[in-house]
């Protein structure tokens, strides 16, 4: 079977856990901005797709060369084998974005791209008249950065957070990728209470038991590259998911719990965890910060609390930080994952963190505040 030349594309931030996952996964990486590489055939393309908690797609990369001029770019582009992976009938769009470029003009370097590819189809299939693309979609990208071309074919489709299960969700929902990333970054293992206090539509405990029993994160759903039969060998896609299912841990037991304050927020947390498959594992409950409490041991708590962007918002919210600190603080067995765009949130909750950590949330800078409990034997 074909190897290629792969990316896994990720967050700012999160680019170091999909190369701990993809290492997980038997490959080797090299962690760059916004993307780790690898290497793998149509196996390894399906598996990646299906495990990645953390990464937003899974690329090919058809070539990468320098140029500084559109005719450099058509030539370089029209010289790659495209036959190899687009039939004659593919419909092949393509996206573009130049950064510190001469070739600064997208919508230019998108039709040149998408000329040359043409031009180099016609000419194998002995096409003149217009190629149909009425096949299925091969998304294709050209990205420029710094004079450096990477043209990529998108096996993934919809991106990777869309796991298919939120059926519902709050004002400013966390990717589910994200929600997975803060779970790996707490390092929780599934025989300890996870708690979030402040779970919205209760991404980040889904996320939690997805991990916990093992389940692969893209199961319920398909991908772009399943529609390729001119590259997918039958029955393949169904081997990797039976693969998978067969490494899943169902009878494992979870003590997980997310609350909120708004019981609107709970029932669609509810409905949404129906719709992962995971309603025995979570319990969900209408409460605020300030009324929980816990006598359990080892635990540990992610949150993604309001941040209080707004000024009208920003006395509550510090006030929502204070109520942690006061309740979080003795309970030293406990770790404490708290995830804020508010760089103050350390004096509001009284008590400077263990560590802090650089995320996004979409475009938004945020810290993750990372407070290390011991834990009792």
């Amino acid at each position: 079977m074909q190897k290629f030349h792969l990316i896994a594309t990720a967050a700012a931030g999160i680019e170091a856990l999909v190369g701990k996952e993809l290492r997980a996964l038997g490959y080797e990486t090299q962690v760059e901005n916004g993307r780790v590489r690898f290497e793998g055939d149509l196996r390894d393309i399906m598996v990646a797709n299906l495990w990645l908690r953390t990464a937003d797609r899974v690329k090919i990369i058809v070539g990468e060369f320098d140029v500084t001029d559109f005719d450099s770019l058509f030539e370089q582009t029209k010289a790659l084998p495209w036959e190899d992976l687009l039939p004659i009938d593919a419909a092949f769009p393509v996206e573009g974005k130049s950064h510190r470029s001469q070739l600064h003009n997208v919508p230019s370097v998108q039709a040149i791209v998408k000329k040359a590819i043409v031009d180099r189809l016609s000419t194998v299939y002995h096409r003149r008249t217009r190629l149909s693309e009425t096949g299925a979609t091969y998304p294709l990208e050209v990205a420029i950065n710094k004079d450096h071309v990477l043209l990529t074919l998108d096996t993934t489709g919809p991106s990777l957070f869309k796991r298919g299960y939120r059926k519902g969700k709050g004002g400013a929902p966390l990717k589910e990728n994200m929600a997975a990333a803060l779970v790996m970054l707490a390092h929780w293992f599934p025989d300890n209470p996870f708690v979030d206090p402040v779970c919205g539509s209760g991404t980040i405990p889904i996320e939690a038991a997805l991990i916990g029993h093992n389940i692969a994160p893209g199961i319920n759903r398909d991908f772009q590259c399943e529609r390729w039969i001119n590259l997918m060998p039958e029955n393949l896609s169904d081997d990797v998911r039976d693969e998978a299912d067969a490494k899943a841990d169902y009878d494992i037991e979870l003590d997980i719990h997310g609350y909120d304050i708004d019981q609107n927020m709970i029932d669609i947390a509810q409905r949404n965890c129906q719709a992962a498959g995971l309603t025995h594992d979570i319990t969900f409950k209408q409460l605020a910060v300030k009324d929980w409490h816990t006598d359990k041991l080892n635990g540990v708590i992610v949150a993604n609390p309001p941040y209080g962007e707004r000024l009208s918002d920003q006395e509550s919210v510090r006030e929502l930080y204070r109520q942690m600190g006061e309740i979080y603080r003795p309970m030293t067995t406990w770790s404490k994952y708290i995830l804020t765009a508010d760089l103050e949130f350390e004096t509001y909750y009284g008590q400077k963190a263990t560590k802090r950590r650089k995320l996004y949330n979409g475009a938004l800078r945020t810290d993750l505040f990372q407070y290390w409990g011991k834990k009792q034997r």
